[in-house]
């Protein structure tokens, strides 16, 4: 796939929110994950602040006996946790540098022109939600899974799915791997259309995060979700016409 690192599709305002968010996003990996601490040390921590399938499927928290299944770390005691919360504290976790800084640069380059687009307070709320549907929706196909969901990709997935309804002719400076990374100015449509594209076929050759892979159906759902949500709010007229 290509890599985006910038595109050409000016703001109007200060995209204070992203701002904010990828702020929060970096802080709390820096200042409170123990990504320096070792794997059990992670692993520790993302049982009790990330989201667990099971755990939403059966409304409380995994009992020892189940906690036990999903490591080969001594169990360490933890407080008690809001299988619900923990919904809204994944998708501010992280699993590694690399994780965090590709989810971050995917945000600013085209969340600042959906914030610009919706307004501050409904851009949140747009980003917010679609992380939790994209949680639920894995959660659901995989109600039996104990493995540990994080990252604000399903999010960000949602922001690139109004991205393309909204910008579909943008042009977006890409890095293309066969090209030996020389950056060229491809359109929206072709760069985020890869991008699903290529989240779909992962889904459907079943590869949706077994153990500790990467959870592409969550991504599809908050593309989807992204989609049809800017679809339905704006006029037919409005649709892509813009850049």
């Amino acid at each position: 796939m290509v890599i985006p690192v910038g595109d050409d599709n000016p703001t109007r305002r200060t995209a204070w929110v992203t701002l904010l968010l990828v702020a929060a996003n970096i802080g709390i990996f820096v200042l409170f994950e123990p990504w320096s601490a070792g794997r059990c040390a992670q692993e520790s921590f993302f049982l009790q602040w990330a989201t667990i399938p099971r755990e939403l499927a059966q409304g409380e928290p995994l009992d020892t006996s189940q906690i036990a299944a999903t490591t080969d770390c001594p169990l360490q005691p933890f407080l008690s946790k809001n299988v619900y919360l923990a919904v809204f504290s994944s998708m501010f976790l992280h699993a590694s540098w690399i994780h965090l800084l590709g989810n971050m640069l995917y945000l600013w380059i085209f969340g600042n022109n959906i914030e610009d687009m919706f307004g501050h307070m409904r851009f949140l709320g747009f980003y917010l939600l679609s992380g939790l549907v994209s949680v639920f929706v894995f959660a659901v196909a995989n109600l039996g899974s104990l493995s540990t969901l994080v990252g604000a990709s399903g999010a960000i997935a949602g922001v690139l799915g109004a991205y393309l309804v909204l910008f579909p002719r943008a042009r977006v400076t890409s890095l293309v791997p066969f090209l030996f990374f020389i950056p060229v100015d491809l359109p929206a449509v072709l760069v985020l259309g890869l991008w699903f594209v290529l989240q779909l076929s992962a889904v459907t050759q079943a590869t949706s995060m077994a153990g500790g892979g990467v959870a592409y159906l969550a991504h599809v759902a908050g593309f989807i979700f992204g989609v049809l949500v800017t679809l339905a709010s704006r006029e037919p007229a409005q649709v892509g016409r813009y850049r």
